[in-house]
């Protein structure tokens, strides 16, 4: 008579059993894809050139100047990083990016609510000054698809690292977000627009893609923050160790989103 008692409290410890693995499962899957990645030990930059088109129109520099002539129209990783190494006194490639997040692009945070200062290399921090002999408004493109010239890239031989990538570009209180792993569009995220670029084939130049807008012959400030974002669900352990390249590329049009080439 106990025989079958006994064969159901088998059963019922192979269920609690197997119940207590598939959550050890879960929690090991969760463990090992979650966001705010805890090493970076190699986690640098490798290259961040930056370069505008726009013709004759159209400038920047790391300095302001007082006209047009003083500007130039691409800075290299060498320029960039000298920059950051004298302003906030770290080397951009011996330090590595660590996971932050923000809700202004301003104040950047750790996980646990701490705030990080600039000059930790946690996240890349540096200012443009941009000079437009016309009025204009100011886009980051993915590429000239009439000319194939290269366009806006973050890339890394781990192709998820781009996805964790962001890149904002703030005027005075008002801030813009590039995320390489959105689709092309825009949304508003807590105070800021966030957009994503389409392919070179695809690209049109609207609100989405818009940075800022530029009176004529004057210097504009534009502050740039590079940083990995620690709530992206891609931002986690597998991106440990991982280099990146970054290549921004600028267009300037007019106020019906009109290009101004080269040759204007």
């Amino acid at each position: 008579m106990e025989q079958p008692k006994k064969k159901e409290q088998d059963t019922g410890q192979q269920l609690y059993i197997s119940l207590i693995l598939a959550i050890i499962a879960i929690i090991s899957a969760t463990m090992a894809t979650v966001a705010w990645f805890s090493i970076a030990d190699r986690t640098k930059v490798h290259s961040l050139n930056m370069e505008i088109t726009a013709g004759t129109w159209l400038k920047f520099d790391l300095d302001p100047h007082e006209d047009i002539q003083g500007y130039i129209k691409t800075l290299t990783f060498l320029d960039i990083s000298k920059r950051i190494q004298q302003d906030l006194g770290y080397d951009v490639q011996k330090v590595p990016l660590t996971p932050v997040t923000t809700t202004d692009c301003k104040t950047f945070t750790f996980s646990n609510g701490k705030v990080v200062e600039n000059t930790t290399g946690a996240f890349l921090e540096f200012t443009l000054h941009f000079f437009a002999t016309r009025d204009m408004i100011v886009h980051l493109t993915s590429a000239d698809s009439q000319k194939g010239v290269l366009g806006t890239s973050v890339s890394s031989e781990f192709t998820k690292l781009p996805d964790a990538m962001r890149i904002s570009f703030t005027v005075g209180d008002q801030s813009v977000v590039y995320d390489p792993g959105l689709k092309p569009g825009s949304h508003i995220q807590d105070s800021y627009k966030v957009f994503g670029l389409p392919p070179k084939k695809d690209m049109v130049y609207n609100q989405d893609t818009s940075l800022f807008f530029i009176k004529a012959n004057r210097d504009l400030p534009v502050v740039v923050h590079v940083w990995m974002e620690g709530t992206d669900p891609e931002c986690n352990d597998s991106l440990r160790g991982a280099d990146y390249s970054i290549r921004l590329r600028f267009q300037g049009t007019d106020r019906n989103y009109v290009v101004f080439e080269e040759n204007d």
